[in-house]
C-alpha cells in the first residue's frame, strides 16, 4: 500500500505499464527489445514492473528500439483518443496547413462548421493478430464477392524487393511502418474495391490505422490466444517470438495491448472453435450489409 501512496512509485509503475503496452503493440518480446536496444532483458523486466528508475537516455534507447515516440512512454494524464493521429499529421504539415488548422480549431475558419475529412470507400480490411485467418478467410471472401484480394505485407515485399524480416532488420520497425503506409497509399490510389489482409501490428501506427478505419469497412478477426499460437506454429512462423520459452505469455501481452485498438473495427468476427468454412461463412454474413447492392451509400467519392 505504501507504494501506491508514493507519487514517484506510482509514476514508475505507470511508466512500466506504458513500456509494456507499447512493446505489445509493436509485437516485440522482451528478448527482441533487449537485443535491439542493447539493454539487458532483466533490466527491461524491472522497468516494466515499475522497479527500475530508468534514466532518460536509456528510456530513449527503449523508445527508439520500438520505433515509438519518447513522449508516448511518459505518463502525463490521458490524451484525447485521436491525439497520436493529430500529432503526426501536424509534424508532416506545411506552415499554411498548420495555420488553417489553427483557424478551424479556434472556430475562426470560414469552413470551421462544415470541416470534415474522409476517404472514398476502398473495401473491407481484416485486422487482428497473426493466426487470426486474415489471409485464408480474406481470399475466400474476395472470391465470394468478386473483389480483389491483397495481403498488405506481401504488397510491401513486392514493392521493396525485400521480405518483411529483411526490411525490419535493415530499417527497423519505424522504417517498416513507413513502407507499410506508402504501400497502403498506393493501394488506395488504385480505387479498386479490395479485401485487404493487414499485418497484426498495423494498429500501432496511428496515421496508417486511421487511414484503414476511414477507407475500409474494418473487421477484427478474433480467436483464442491458444488458437493464434497453434496456427502460427502450423505456418512455421514464430516471428518475433522464435525460440522464446515465454512465447504464449508474450502473445497474451501483445493481444492485451492491441485489443482496445482492434476493438475500433466496424465489426468483430469471432472464429474461435470454428472450421475454416464455418469461419468464412460467419465473415461473409458480417459483410453482407456492406456488399449488398443497396449499400451504395458506403461507396462515396
Amino acid at each position: 500500500m505504501a507504494e501506491h501512496s508514493d507519487p514517484e512509485s506510482a509514476f514508475l509503475e505507470q511508466l512500466g505499464q506504458r513500456v509494456r503496452t507499447m512493446r505489445g503493440l509493436r509485437g516485440m518480446s522482451r528478448k527482441v527489445l533487449a537485443k535491439v536496444s542493447g539493454i539487458s532483458e532483466r533490466y527491461i523486466a524491472q522497468l516494466e514492473s515499475g522497479k527500475g528508475n530508468v534514466s532518460i537516455v536509456l528510456l530513449r534507447r527503449v523508445s527508439n528500439a520500438m520505433g515509438a515516440h519518447l513522449e508516448d512512454l511518459i505518463p502525463d494524464g490521458d490524451p484525447a483518443p485521436d491525439w497520436p493521429v493529430i500529432r503526426d499529421l501536424l509534424r508532416m504539415a506545411a506552415p499554411a496547413q498548420i495555420a488553417h488548422a489553427k483557424e478551424i480549431l479556434s472556430g475562426h475558419g470560414a469552413n470551421a462548421a462544415s470541416a470534415s475529412h474522409g476517404a472514398s470507400f476502398a473495401g473491407i480490411a481484416l485486422i487482428g493478430l497473426r493466426g487470426a485467418g486474415k489471409t485464408t478467410l480474406g481470399r475466400k471472401l474476395a472470391d465470394k464477392i468478386g473483389w480483389s484480394f491483397v495481403e498488405l505485407n506481401k504488397e510491401i515485399e513486392r514493392q521493396n524487393g525485400l521480405s518483411v524480416a529483411e526490411i525490419i532488420a535493415l530499417y527497423g520497425q519505424e522504417g517498416f511502418r513507413r513502407m507499410e503506409q506508402a504501400a497502403l497509399g498506393q493501394l488506395l490510389a488504385r480505387k479498386e474495391l479490395t479485401v485487404l489482409a493487414t499485418g497484426g501490428g498495423i494498429v500501432s501506427e496511428p496515421l496508417t490505422f486511421d487511414l484503414i478505419l476511414s477507407s475500409f469497412y474494418t473487421i477484427w478477426l478474433k480467436a483464442k490466444p491458444e488458437e493464434h499460437m497453434a496456427r502460427v506454429r502450423q505456418q512455421g512462423d514464430l516471428r518475433p517470438m522464435a525460440d522464446d520459452r515465454s512465447a504464449m505469455a508474450e502473445l497474451r501481452t501483445i493481444l492485451l495491448s492491441r485489443e482496445p485498438l482492434y476493438a475500433r473495427a466496424s465489426a468483430v468476427v469471432d472464429t474461435a472453435d470454428l472450421s475454416v468454412d464455418a469461419a468464412a461463412a460467419r465473415l461473409i454474413g458480417a459483410v453482407a450489409p456492406v456488399v449488398a447492392p443497396e449499400a451504395k451509400v458506403f461507396a462515396r467519392g
